[in-house]
């Protein structure tokens, strides 16, 4: 008698079949790792229960000088006593340099500027932000294998919207390292809105508000049945929970009057911080006491109090809400639901906040601090083909507009912020003189007119173009950007088949303070920018006009009387006189002058090439 096989609904009915996938949220104060089991999506616990792994990696040396290490909860209750072999908040120094790191100085690490990204020194040797990324990695990693008690196939892991290319780049290598299999780097306000939009069948524009520990993201989505489009995003990698710890510490220590401390006594107080933070989100006032170098340090704090400290932050994060909006074309009365992701949402002072800013109460049926996780484990499932039957789509966006340097410095934008990704596009250019041979691509991110004021990507050459005039080849540059925001640049010359490529992996990370930054003088400067684009264009179609006529007269300059020839060479000067003085539409007058002053030059010359063509042949030979 055969057995029946129980199967989940659109789920293979051979348990061999399916696939073993996981989502992570890699995060700055926390990790989880989550995956669908019983037909559900949920966070898997340790040994004692507990689903979430605090991201602290402390490095130690034995008597007998091995290196070891402790992960998660066992770091974290070292970290005041040892502070600088015990690293947190590691997330913020992915992909960037020392000269990212504002607040560094604050930090008791002894960093290391590396070639690429910056390193902190440790007992155990010079640890990289991949490296310890890396080992809270393989600790959930282990820990899904062992609630399995089978190998994983792949993993999504969830980064901030605000990412670039750098910081992705350093999360993929770090999950490799760790013996992971990357099915997709998942947006963490997309992997919320999964979580929420499967679970409560959530339709229409939605804002997923993400305060983590050490990063801010913002996003707005369009739900539908199925599809999760992402309208608009923006955000701060250097805003958030620790932040809050900062300026709570700072202020207990100033009302305690203790101006003196030692880094450790600061990590101290940045531990009791916290403890008194989290305290206050559920009480009305809470003691911050610690024991000091330099006594005993016990203040009150009250919710108003933190409140008060936090409001410059918070209003930080919902101006970056307002220019998402603006992006988007949308009122926040438009918005039907604001969906609060990240432990720092917990904060009664942020939630009234973002409630008056949208004029409702957000959303909070999901825990804060698992539903990124939850909604990346729905994304691994499917993308393990264990759902094959699912409707999910993903509809993520380029943070930053991708671009060419172009003749006069001006960017040539390829594919414009907001693009949804997995994209390709294409734009054809040409030659500026005549045989030119080799082709320099310069690939820049930015909302800028001037390439000097965008961020240089990559550089690279396209050679071997076969000589030709100037305008007559055809260089087709394409971009692809895949479905974790990672670009590929390649250059094609149509009528040689010549082609150049590039795969952008920058060596340090664009800081979201810098994509902040960029958006907002894009904005603020694009009246100017655009006249000066203007400018610049002119002086390149007048540099164009002089190289053109300097040939003509190269080759026919003897069809002119001497008092033509003098005429032109004077509208050439007074080109070139008015390119350096700036003003546009004097420039744009040369420029027609100079273009009608030769319309007789050019029919003679026209005349002399048909008169050398035919000169010799027959009328039944043309």
């Amino acid at each position: 008698m055969a057995l029946l096989q129980i199967s989940e609904p659109g789920q293979s009915p051979d348990p061999h079949q399916r696939r073993i996938a996981v989502g992570i949220d890699l995060g700055t104060t926390h990790s989880l790792v989550a995956a669908v089991r019983h037909g559900s999506a949920e966070c898997l616990p340790d040994e004692q229960g507990r689903v979430i792994l605090p991201s602290a990696v402390r490095y130690m040396v034995d008597e007998r000088g091995q290196t070891r290490r402790q992960i998660g909860f066992e770091a974290l209750a070292a970290q005041a006593e040892d502070s600088q072999n015990t690293i947190v908040s590691v997330k913020r120094f992915m992909g960037r340099r020392l000269a990212d790191l504002p607040d560094a100085g604050r930090l008791p690490y002894q960093f290391e500027d590396q070639p690429g990204m910056v390193a902190v020194k440790t007992v155990a040797g010079v640890k990289s932000p991949v490296e310890v990324s890396a080992e809270i990695l393989a600790s959930l990693r282990q820990r899904a294998e062992d609630t399995f008690n089978d190998d994983l196939f792949g993993a999504v892991i969830t980064v901030p919207a605000y990412f670039d290319d750098a910081q992705r780049q350093a999360t993929k290598d770090a999950a490799q390292m760790a013996g992971l299999n990357v099915l997709r780097l998942l947006n963490e306000p997309t992997a919320a809105a999964i979580a929420y939009g499967l679970d409560n069948g959530a339709e229409g524009l939605y804002a997923i508000y993400d305060l983590g520990g050490g990063t801010f993201d913002i996003s707005l989505l369009r739900l539908s049945r199925g599809v999760f489009e992402v309208v608009a995003t923006g955000g701060d990698s250097a805003l958030g929970g620790d932040d809050i710890d900062h300026l709570l510490a700072d202020a207990a220590l100033l009302d305690a009057k203790m101006e003196t401390v030692t880094p450790q006594d600061k990590r101290t107080v940045l531990v009791a911080a916290r403890r008194t933070k989290e305290k206050l989100s559920t009480d009305g006032s809470a003691h911050l006491s610690c024991a000091l170098s330099g006594g005993m340090l016990s203040v009150k704090i009250t919710r108003e109090r933190l409140a008060e400290l936090a409001k410059p932050l918070i209003d930080k994060s919902l101006a970056s809400v307002k220019r998402v909006l603006l992006d988007a074309k949308v009122k926040p009365d438009e918005v039907k639901g604001v969906v609060m992701v990240g432990g720092s949402t917990r904060m009664p002072a942020v939630r009234d906040a973002v409630g008056a800013f949208f004029g409702q109460p957000p959303l909070t049926d999901l825990n804060p601090d698992e539903v990124v996780a939850l909604g990346a484990a729905i994304q691994a499932n499917q993308l393990a083909g264990n759902n094959a039957q699912g409707e999910l789509l993903l509809l993520d966006v380029l943070p930053l507009s991708l671009g060419l340097e172009t003749m006069g410095g001006l960017v040539e934008r390829i594919i414009p912020r907001n693009t949804p990704i997995p994209c390709a596009l294409a734009q054809d250019f040409t030659t500026f003189k005549d045989g030119q041979t080799a082709l320099a691509v310069h690939v820049v991110q930015g909302e800028r007119e001037q390439v000097e004021h965008c961020r240089s990507l990559a550089r690279f050459e396209l050679r071997g173009i076969p000589p030709m005039a100037a305008g007559a080849a055809r260089i087709r540059v394409s971009f692809q950007v895949d479905a974790d925001g990672l670009l590929s640049v390649s250059a094609k010359e149509q009528l040689s088949g010549v082609e150049a490529s590039v795969v952008i992996k920058p060596s340090y990370g664009l800081t979201d303070e810098q994509v902040a930054s960029m958006l907002r003088e894009g904005f603020t400067t694009a009246a100017a920018d655009m006249k000066d684009r203007a400018l610049r264009e002119a002086r390149v179609e007048a540099e164009r006009m002089l190289e053109a006529t300097r040939t003509a007269l190269a080759a026919d300059g003897d069809l002119l009387s001497p008092e033509d020839r003098a005429r032109i060479d004077g509208l050439m000067a007074q080109i070139g006189q008015r390119c350096d003085r700036g003003d546009i539409d004097a420039l744009e007058a040369s420029i027609k002058a100079l273009a009608d002053g030769t319309e007789a030059f050019a029919a003679e010359r026209m005349n002399r090439s048909i008169r050398q063509a035919l000169a010799g042949r027959k009328l039944d030979q043309v």
